[in-house]
């Protein structure tokens, strides 16, 4: 009789050491996301990112599952903003100058928040798989101009002066060198617009709750007014660049 009563209390003991060993293991496994068969329901990440309108740009990027296979996404982004005329120049004869864009109107930075939604084509099936996710977003652009400001000298008799750059009377001959970056921001215009984006992302992390991705995509910049770049070239409304994106992110519950 005894020993029927310890068999039974060492196997209720064994199944019960056994059991909270697998819910320990599985719960090891969610925190460190080894886990595939599991929905994360919430992801942020940030972005770095190169583009061909001369410059570079940051990105963050909330999401939300709608369902196992799509995203509700949003993203703020900032960027500078080149013409693919600018050249920089260097007067010949002050070349201790600092260096400047001739023809250069305004220099610019942008703010695009945006919301979108984001569709997994491809799934991971293992760690070393990579997840294809298509993309689109649409949303406002907030784009701050400010005036390019120069050091010139009209004759040689005159006194050096920074100036608001005026293409009708600055050459290259009288442009001395371009002013300190923050001379005449309180004359910064804001110029508003839309954009669309169309983007494929491939996401590589090792870990089911992270997120590594390269991103690729192409975005079009919209505005209801011409925007001043360059002296002597034709004012635009509509820009279109493509970009290339680095990407890295959680998930969690």
């Amino acid at each position: 009789m005894y020993k029927a009563i310890y068999s039974f209390l060492l196997i209720f003991l064994f199944s019960f050491a056994a059991l909270a060993q697998k819910g320990e293991d599985n719960e090891t496994r969610l925190q460190k996301g080894e886990d595939l068969n599991v929905l994360y329901r919430n992801e942020a990440s940030i972005g770095l990112f190169i583009h061909t309108a001369g410059g570079i740009g940051l990105a963050y990027r909330r999401g939300y599952h709608v369902t196992a296979f799509r995203n509700r996404m949003f993203e703020v982004e900032v960027q500078n903003f080149k013409h693919p005329k600018e050249v920089k120049s260097v007067n010949s004869i002050r070349e201790s100058g600092k260096g400047f864009v001739y023809g250069k109107l305004n220099s610019f930075l942008l703010f695009r928040p945006g919301v979108g939604y984001q569709n997994i084509l491809y799934q991971k099936s293992d760690k070393k798989s990579v997840e294809i996710r298509s993309s689109y977003y649409v949303g406002a652009i907030i784009n701050f101009a400010k005036p390019m400001y120069l050091v010139v000298q009209h004759s040689q008799n005159d006194q050096k002066t920074t100036e608001r750059y005026d293409p009708d009377k600055d050459s290259l001959s009288n442009i001395q060198g371009k002013a300190d970056f923050f001379y005449g921001i309180e004359n910064t215009k804001i110029y508003p617009g839309g954009y669309a984006k169309f983007a494929l992302s491939f996401e590589y992390a090792n870990r089911y709750n992270g997120i590594k991705a390269i991103e690729t995509g192409v975005i079009g910049d919209f505005y209801p007014q011409l925007i001043p770049m360059m002296a002597y070239n034709k004012n635009q409304q509509v820009f279109v660049e493509l970009y290339l994106k680095l990407i890295w992110g959680k998930k969690w519950f």
